[in-house]
């Protein structure tokens, strides 16, 4: 939300939220751009605003979401106005998975960076070569990271829904979000629904080392490239060496080394390379520095209002 704070007010809006526990990274971001933050929820921060951006986890009973609704004012998801705001008519590069889609999108938008594509981006956390999480341009590109977390408490879809993939990757695909999914197979449908959504003009990078991964892709109709260590993945990850403060793999004919640890990472930094090559990135731009700051957890629980 922050984030997408900064991107609205770079848009030629005005931006303020509301918020609890505000503390760095993002406080200072938003501070630096100028951003009002209100401290906690009253109905009183609600004047005339545009739209209201509502985050993910506010609930019903909120003074400033019942303001809203009593007024009938324009309210959306944060995913909602990603979507219309800054993705569509441009190549959506989404980043899934229970873990490590942070450090994915990362390295993904480094790479389109370093090969002169100048992407636009969105990332839940601050990447160090960037030092921000977002930036809003006119390129044809836009990387993201794709949450598995419901929209809105009007909107109990995933996220990831609304962020139009032409290239998906999905690193893997495990239990989590209990508060808002009963059981593993609530999650492997909101996947089956993410995938269904790739055109077959695009691309899925699937972990192909995770049962969970290969199941929701059976039915998948986009084209789709299995990464991972076995010896079924199309793409494989071979001749892993590790060092004090790097990992070295081989992909293809390629080598590859990041100043990253753990077989992990390694998988992380290869979806992000065959990515790139989707789009005639040439392998050697395949620069792989960033390294990523995570967000604070109060970055879920604001408000944005905003006024054009």
């Amino acid at each position: 939300m922050a984030s997408l704070a900064g991107m609205l007010q770079a848009r030629g809006h005005h931006v303020t939220g509301s918020d609890v526990n505000v503390y760095p990274p993002m406080s200072t971001m938003l501070e630096e751009l100028g951003i009002k933050v209100e401290q906690g929820f009253h109905y009183e921060h609600i004047t005339s605003p545009d739209c209201v951006v509502v985050g993910n986890a506010i609930p019903r009973g909120n003074p400033e979401v019942e303001e809203t609704l009593g007024r009938k004012l324009l309210y959306r998801s944060q995913a909602e106005v990603v979507k219309e705001e800054f993705i569509r008519g441009r190549h959506s590069l989404a980043v899934a998975g229970t873990h490590g889609k942070t450090t994915t999108t990362a390295l993904l938008a480094w790479i389109m960076e370093k090969a002169g594509r100048k992407p636009g981006y969105l990332i839940g956390g601050l990447p160090k070569d960037f030092g921000q999480g977002a930036r809003l341009n006119d390129s044809k590109y836009f990387v993201i990271e794709g949450d598995e977390y419901d929209s809105a408490f009007f909107d109990k879809r995933s996220k990831f829904i609304h962020y139009l993939p032409e290239l998906l990757i999905v690193n893997n695909i495990e239990f989590d979000h209990a508060d808002i999914f009963n059981n593993l197979d609530e999650i492997k449908l909101s996947f089956r629904r993410l995938l269904n959504i790739v055109p077959q003009n695009g691309m899925v990078l699937l972990n192909g080392d995770d049962p969970n991964c290969v199941e929701v892709a059976r039915d998948c109709l986009a084209p789709m490239i299995e990464v991972g260590f076995s010896k079924n993945c199309a793409q494989r990850i071979r001749d892993v060496a590790y060092s004090a403060g790097s990992s070295r793999f081989k992909l293809g004919q390629d080598i590859f080394e990041v100043p990253l640890i753990g077989e992990f990472n390694v998988r992380n930094a290869a979806m992000a390379a065959i990515a790139a090559r989707f789009y005639d990135v040439p392998k050697r731009r395949s620069i792989m520095r960033s390294r990523v700051f995570p967000v604070s957890p109060g970055g879920r629980k604001s408000v944005v209002r905003c006024a054009a």
